[in-house]
Order: structure tokens, then sequence, then C-alpha cells
């Protein structure tokens, strides 16, 4: 199994259960791991026999920037499916992490995040 990965994909949205974090808005970071086969692409060189990476990081901007959800399990569960459905037949999983850098959290803490892994890694 080869992957492929999109690290550290920076958007702006309006996720949260609190009414400032739907209002105001806040930076989420999105890591997703693709579980595909990268061998056809690697000997022939065609962009067609692998996942477009522009795709990938569309779909997650426009979850991520779209609709508001109250979790960011929400937002990560949104991103697992489209990306399995769109690539059906070319990625066999996906981990998808999801960053919240800045929640009106009181207390000292780097970030939250929640990392979900979905799909049929063994196939």
């Amino acid at each position: 199994m080869d992957y492929i990965h999109l690290r550290d994909m920076q958007f702006y949205g309006y996720h949260g259960v609190l009414q400032e974090e739907t209002m105001l808005g806040q930076r989420f970071r999105v890591t997703v791991s693709l579980a595909v086969s990268t061998k056809k692409a690697g000997e022939t060189d065609h962009l067609h026999h692998t996942v477009n990476y522009v795709e990938v990081y569309e779909l997650c901007k426009n979850i991520v920037e779209g609709k508001p959800f109250q979790l960011i399990e929400a937002v990560a569960e949104t991103i697992a499916t489209a990306i399995l459905e769109k690539f059906d037949g070319q990625v066999y999983g996906c981990k998808v992490e999801l960053i919240k850098p800045d929640p009106p959290i009181p207390g000292h803490y780097k970030e939250v995040a929640v990392e979900i892994v979905r799909g049929h890694y063994n196939e």
C-alpha cells in the first residue's frame, strides 16, 4: 500500500457549538493521508493514474469553508466520506486529521484535534 499525504492545509471556517465560533469563525488545519497504489502512476508518469492533489485540496477547502457544523468530528467525517466517494476505486482508505488551533477553551494547550480513519486498507 502506498500513501499520498496532504499535510497541514489551512482554512477558515465557522464550525463550533459556541455562538462566537459560528459568528466570528476561526482557523482550521487539515491533514489527509490517502491509501492508494502509485505503481501505475510511477511507471507511466501520467496524472490520470493517480489522485489529483488539487482536487483533494479543493474538496477539503469547500467542506471546511462551507456549511457550518457544530462538531469537528462531523467535519472530518464529511471530508473522509467525500474523498472515498469522489475517488472510489483509486483511494482504498483515508485518514483525516482536523485541528482546531484556537478553540475558546480556557487554559493552556496547543490545540484540539480529531483524527479518523475510514475505508478499506486491506484491499
